[in-house]
């Protein structure tokens, strides 16, 4: 199930970008940012209640709270750079680019999370690296 939901979000990754660069035109990036926020932050609360999670609130632990605070500011940084990347380049330079955060993230997960790297991740690694080399010079 864990690869079929990441392959959905790939899809939905692949449509924001492209409704993005389309959405952006002649639209402050900011400004365009922070529409695109509001919608997440509604249908992210609209799940919750949904699903009936809101009680689950009262149990996150002060940790917790920090690094999901300090991941929300790291999407934000991310999602503004994204946008004023999108708005002032070319789609299909700008999405590999941003898509080196794969590299990045098992970068760091091996070491902030001590995660181990097979010889078939790092060569994936490298494989995506190359490719995004290859692809935006």
């Amino acid at each position: 199930m864990w690869f079929v939901l990441a392959f959905a979000s790939s899809l939905f990754a692949a449509l924001t970008s492209i409704l993005a660069k389309i959405g952006i035109d002649g639209v402050n990036s900011n400004l365009a940012t922070a529409i695109r926020t509001a919608v997440v932050l509604i249908l992210s609360w609209g799940m919750v209640f949904l699903t009936n999670s809101l009680n689950g609130i009262t149990g996150i632990s002060r940790r917790s709270w920090v690094f999901l605070i300090l991941s929300g500011l790291a999407t934000g940084a991310s999602w503004l750079c994204y946008y004023k990347a999108l708005q002032i380049g070319e789609a299909s330079k700008v999405v590999p680019v941003d898509k080196l955060s794969v590299v990045i993230t098992m970068i760091l997960a091996a070491v902030i999370l001590h995660e181990q790297f097979t010889l078939k991740s790092i060569l994936g690694c490298g494989l995506i690296a190359a490719g995004t080399l290859l692809m935006v010079l």
